[in-house]
Parts: C-alpha cells; sequence; structure tokens
C-alpha cells in the first residue's frame, strides 16, 4: 500500500479518475483490477463514444485513487469538438443519463436543485461553468411567484456563477454555502473547468461524479472542497478538461520522439534503454527540468471559443434533460435560446 502512495505522488497533474486508474494499472497484468475500484466500460455509435464508471468502494479505494468514494462516470467522444450537432445529441442524452443516475430522489413533491457555474469568465478556458450557469433551465422563480404556471415533475432549478476568489475575495465555498442555506437544495450540480494528462483527452471528455469538487484544482489553486459535508446537500461535479499543464506536453512530444528514435536505430542500447523510461519517470523528468517560470503554463486548443460554446450547451442540455425529465429537448429550446 506504501508503494502505491509513494508513486502517485509523482502522476502528471490530472483531475480525471479514468487518467489515475490507467496509471495505476501500468506494468500490471491484463485483467488487473486496482483493490477497492471497480471499473466498467462500454462504447456506443460505432465506438464513436466511450463510457466508463470508476466506482471507489472503500477506504482501500480512497488510498489507491487519491479520490473520496464514490461514482466517477467519463464520457469520451472526440466529436464534441466540433459543429456535429446529431453527434452532440447522442452525447447530451448519455450525459442526462448519467447525471440522472446520480440524482437524489425525492418523494412527494418536486427536486430542488441548484447549478453552480464555477470559473473565471475573463479566462477562455475557464469560462465553462459560468456559460452552462447561464444556459440551464430556471424554473425555482416561476414555482415560488407563479405555481400554477409549472408542472409538478418540473424540476425547481436555480444557478448562479460565484466567479473566483480572485475576483471577489471571498472563497467561493463561503458563497455557495451562504446561498445554500437559503436556497435549501436537494442537491448541486457544479460545472468546472479541469486538466487532463493526456492532450487527446483535452475538450473531448466529460467527467461526472458525486463526492463534490475542489474549485481551482485543476490549475493548481485548490480552494475549499463544496461536498455534502462543507455545503449541507449532495454535490454533483461535471467537468471537462480544458487545459493541460507545460510538463505534460513536453513528456508526452518527448516520449513520441523516443518511440521514433527507436523505430529508427533497432537494438540501440541507449534508445533501448530510453524506451524502458515509463511516462511517469518521463513526466517527472521533464517537470524537475523546466524553469519554475515554465513549467507553471497552461495550454489550451487556439479553438477554445468556439468548443466552449458546443461543450456549455452540451452541458446544459443534458442536466436540463436530467432534472426536467418531462421535457425534451427541442422544449427545453424553445425557452432558453
Amino acid at each position: 500500500m506504501e508503494k502505491v502512495q509513494d508513486r502517485r505522488d509523482f502522476f502528471p497533474r490530472t483531475d480525471l479518475a479514468i487518467e489515475i486508474s490507467d496509471v495505476l494499472k501500468l506494468d500490471q497484468a491484463e485483467g488487473y483490477q486496482i483493490p477497492g475500484v471497480e471499473i466498467t466500460e462500454k462504447s456506443v455509435e460505432e465506438d464513436a463514444i466511450q463510457i466508463t464508471r470508476v466506482r471507489i468502494l472503500n477506504e482501500e479505494g480512497v488510498m489507491q485513487m487519491g479520490k473520496p468514494k464514490g461514482d466517477y462516470i467519463t464520457i469520451e467522444c472526440a466529436g464534441i469538438k466540433q459543429n456535429d450537432p446529431p453527434l452532440h445529441e447522442k452525447v447530451i442524452d448519455l450525459l442526462a443519463q448519467s447525471i440522472g443516475s446520480l440524482l437524489p430522489e425525492v418523494k412527494g413533491r418536486p427536486l430542488n436543485v441548484l447549478v453552480i457555474g464555477l470559473g473565471n469568465r475573463f479566462a477562455t478556458p475557464d469560462t465553462l461553468g459560468p456559460k452552462v450557469a447561464n444556459q440551464v433551465f430556471v424554473t425555482r422563480h416561476v414555482a415560488l411567484k407563479a405555481p400554477e404556471l409549472i408542472e409538478d415533475d418540473v424540476a425547481h432549478l436555480s444557478s448562479f456563477a460565484p466567479s473566483v476568489m480572485g475576483l471577489t475575495g471571498i472563497e467561493t465555498a463561503e458563497i455557495i454555502r451562504g446561498v445554500a442555506e437559503n436556497v435549501k437544495p436537494d442537491c448541486i450540480i457544479a460545472i468546472d473547468a479541469l486538466a487532463a494528462r493526456h492532450v487527446s483527452r483535452i475538450n473531448s471528455t466529460i467527467q461526472i461524479s458525486d463526492t463534490g469538487i475542489s474549485p481551482g484544482a485543476g490549475v493548481g489553486n485548490k480552494r475549499k472542497e463544496l461536498n455534502e459535508e462543507t455545503v449541507g446537500c449532495k454535490v454533483i461535479a461535471i467537468g471537462v478538461p480544458t487545459v493541460v499543464d507545460t510538463a505534460t506536453l513536453v513528456s508526452d512530444t518527448l516520449s513520441q520522439i523516443i518511440q521514433l528514435m527507436v523505430k529508427e536505430a533497432q537494438h540501440s542500447p541507449i534508445f533501448d534503454m530510453l524506451s524502458g523510461i515509463s511516462d511517469v519517470d518521463h513526466y517527472q523528468l521533464v517537470k524537475e527540468s523546466l524553469g519554475d517560470e515554465i513549467k507553471e503554463l497552461f495550454v489550451t486548443p487556439k479553438e477554445i471559443d468556439e468548443i466552449i460554446e458546443y461543450l456549455s450547451s452540451i452541458i446544459s442540455n443534458g442536466i436540463n434533460i436530467a432534472v426536467h425529465p418531462c421535457m425534451t429537448l427541442k422544449d427545453i429550446n424553445k425557452y432558453t435560446y
């Protein structure tokens, strides 16, 4: 157990449970199961969409993964970065199902949901949360002021974007706790931008979890956690990795260069030695070699403005359908756009 803990200290920076499990399974025999962790996978749409559920079952799993006990659902689809409405609708449906599986059950009344858009609206890669909060179908005010206009199976949904501590001077968790004390939601759905280990997962991966979230963790600026213990209700976190740190980018490039060199210079002792270095060791070597002013940089694709629009639409509609199951995507878009 101690060996696993020490190894995780050198992992590349990532917020994705699926990437942590991938690293833990490196160099293990095929079929290896991480103790205390259950992983299930399925593909849909001719493998265009991959869904992975990582379930941390107990304290042993917590120690292995370094994440709280609970469910982490990952939807991977490269097409969500492109203007492909039919594919986006399929992802929206899968996302709604995933969110719905984590929502708390209430009886005899509508579900009361508070959507929180985390992030800095003035930094494009970090605007995902605020944009989603602005696009969800809010209904709580209608239920309070004109209840006869709203059906019983429509959730009471409210939303806001609290900005970041650097702009407000207030801990985000403090703001949310104050709002939650007055709104008294059954559940908070928090949306935030994340960081990933692999460049291929940037803007193409959505993670949904029921364990809460740490605002700013993706860029190493971790604030107070938002979870059931700190805000008084269940917290579902939805995140998309929109950035990758410089060390990860350089490490991936180094690995590709080594692979090409090994292929061109067969059986060279030096290249054979280089090819034996693991991805984790590559990352650690690069991180130690980069200067302080470089290794703290984060990189995002140049098309990030357009991609954020696609992602915010997908996630907001996934939430809308999950909490308002009586409504279709067409119904919701009549009122929100």
